[in-house]
């Protein structure tokens, strides 16, 4: 009997311990069969259900709109976004489908996750798995040997804690801050923040901006992609936001509570930050994870920080500037030995104090400026970094960049490309009263539109942008070890990004592999001499330049 055979029968124990009842678990849902799902096509890119609608705006970027309760708007987000939520599906499921060699071993994948996923749906509101429910009833049918459309939606929005949870996955760190009173011009609290969370390029080419009015609770915005209902970034009515950075984690080994669902709660039911403390007092999470909770009521904000065993909140004290990376602040972390290694080895602390030093560069910041350190891609002090590198604020690979001004109801995303294209305005107030009116016609305000950045036009861009495909082709060539470069090849390559720490690095790898120690070592040298984002890094090319030069 093969081995994966054996664990496949060992899983299939487990599952009548526990996995069928989550699998079998759904939310109350009668009444499904009586909402209107038929969607009215108005236009290109234009569709409208009852008084929801989906509509595309001139940047790239879907505007939708939903309201009524939970089971009402899954069926019409379901319905409105059915293609773009089948594309997204079908992004994730094929990178799933890459990691595996066969259909025996996607099986018993799929009994993993859902051994993994078992406690899940005690976890997750019932309001939002209506929402889920009703919003799978338009996935595709194309994954159900994985899952079943609507435990696939479950898991997906599960996803993200993962993702950040495993380092090796491409999930990067972000950078967030707020100020008001003396720091900004006029004196209101403003909020500025990256989510570099990287899937994959097709993973971040369908961006929405979902306005939602809930029968329960307060309006609220959100900036996320197809069949995703929770919050990364948003806003609401009331004035707070949430935004989130991960934090350090352990990989987790039972799923609870996905962030992301926990700060769509605070949205949708906080007025305050103290409102939004108790509501996540109350969920238990599996990773770590810091949500920055601004508030226009009490102008300023704060740091929720949760993980699996501890719980803390950080404020500032006479200050009026909060910034945020990825490691914790509170006192109650002071000591946890996962935060301080988070802080000594990795990227955190460099982007925390470039970020502090962009906010206090800047006087009386204004969302222009705001946008302006968000597109930052230099290191502290100036320091030239390479493009993409993570120990930038602009590390040139973010889903989105958007920033808060809670007090005057107003909200800039970014478009295509990461957060360098255009940041498009909106006033929440504005938006829910057109929409509830019936009025679909809603743009971004083009008198506070924030234009695409200048880099954008210069052919360092346009070498970046080559940078990357050759990148991913050098490292395919490395671990196939398939050298049909040629000396020539791999100098241009370098040319594309030569600040760059991982170009060098990759070149020297690529000549090391091939026992040519004599070529490799001055690429080895020279990005060790370049700044380089984790201790781990610096150690391998410490030891990659021991070996060469023992081996020479």
């Amino acid at each position: 009997m093969g081995r994966w055979s054996f664990l496949i029968i060992i899983l299939s124990f487990f599952a009548s311990c526990g996995i069928n009842r989550s699998l079998n678990d759904r939310p109350q849902n009668t009444g499904i069969s009586h909402i209107d799902t038929l969607r009215i096509q108005k236009g290109q890119d234009h569709y409208t259900l009852g008084n929801n609608s989906l509509r595309k705006n001139k940047e790239g970027l879907w505007e939708l709109y939903v309201e009524g309760d939970a089971l009402e708007r899954g069926v019409a987000i379901g319905s409105l976004t059915k293609e773009l939520l089948q594309k997204q599906e079908e992004v994730f499921m094929t990178k799933v489908e890459d990691l595996v060699d066969s259909p025996s071993y996607l099986k018993f994948l799929s009994k993993v996750v859902g051994f993994y996923n078992r406690k899940l749906y005690k976890h997750v509101k019932e309001e939002y798995k209506e929402e889920i429910y009703g919003l799978s009833r338009f996935s595709s049918s194309k994954y159900e040997s994985f899952a079943d459309p609507y435990i696939l939606s479950l898991y997906l929005h599960g996803a993200h804690d993962i993702g950040h949870a495993l380092k090796d996955l491409m999930l990067v760190g972000c950078t967030s801050f707020a100020t008001w009173g003396e720091n900004t011009l006029d004196g209101e609290l403003l909020i500025g923040r990256n989510f570099d969370f990287y899937a994959g390029d097709e993973f971040a080419e369908e961006k929405i901006i979902a306005f939602v009015n809930p029968s329960e609770g307060e309006k609220f915005m959100i900036y996320t992609w197809p069949g995703f209902v929770g919050a990364v970034s948003g806003m609401n009515a009331s004035g707070i936001t949430v935004t989130i950075n991960a934090g350090k984690s352990k990989i987790p080994l039972l799923a609870k509570t996905p962030i992301a669902l926990l700060t769509r709660e605070i949205l949708q039911y906080a007025t305050t930050t103290q409102e939004a403390i108790d509501i996540a007092k109350s969920r238990e999470v599996f990773v770590s994870e810091s949500i920055m909770v601004g508030s226009a009521k009490e102008q300023k904000a704060i740091l929720i920080e949760v993980s699996p065993k501890n719980f803390g909140v950080y404020e500032v004290e006479n200050s009026s500037r909060l910034v945020c990376s990825n490691h914790f602040q509170s006192e109650v972390y002071a000591n946890d030995k996962r935060n301080q290694q988070a802080i000594e080895n990795s990227h955190t602390q460099p982007r925390y104090e470039r970020m502090t030093q962009l906010v206090q560069q800047e006087e009386k910041i204004n969302p222009r400026k705001a946008i302006k350190i968000l597109r930052n891609r230099k290191g502290v002090d100036e320091t030239l970094l390479g493009n993409g590198n993570e120990l930038a604020i602009n590390q040139l690979l973010a889903h989105h960049g958007i920033v808060f001004q809670p007090q005057k109801s107003l909200v800039w995303v970014s478009s295509h490309p990461y957060q360098m294209g255009a940041f498009v305005a909106y006033d929440l107030d504005n938006a829910f009263a057109e929409f509830e009116q019936g009025d679909f016609s809603l743009k971004g305000i083009d008198s506070l539109k924030v234009a695409s950045d200048p880099f954008l036009e210069t052919e360092d861009y346009q070498n970046y942008e080559k940078y990357r495909v050759e990148e991913r082709q050098l490292e395919v060539s490395i671990s196939e070890e398939n050298f049909i470069k040629s000396e020539i090849e791999l100098m241009h390559f370098i040319t594309l990004n030569p600040n760059y720490w991982k170009a060098h690095y990759l070149v020297g790898n690529y000549f090391y592999i091939q026992k040519k120690y004599a070529l490799a070592l001055p690429y080895f040298e020279k990005a060790l001499s370049l700044e380089i984002p984790t201790t781990s890094n610096q150690k391998e090319l410490k030891k990659l330049i021991k070996k060469s030069k023992r081996k020479l």
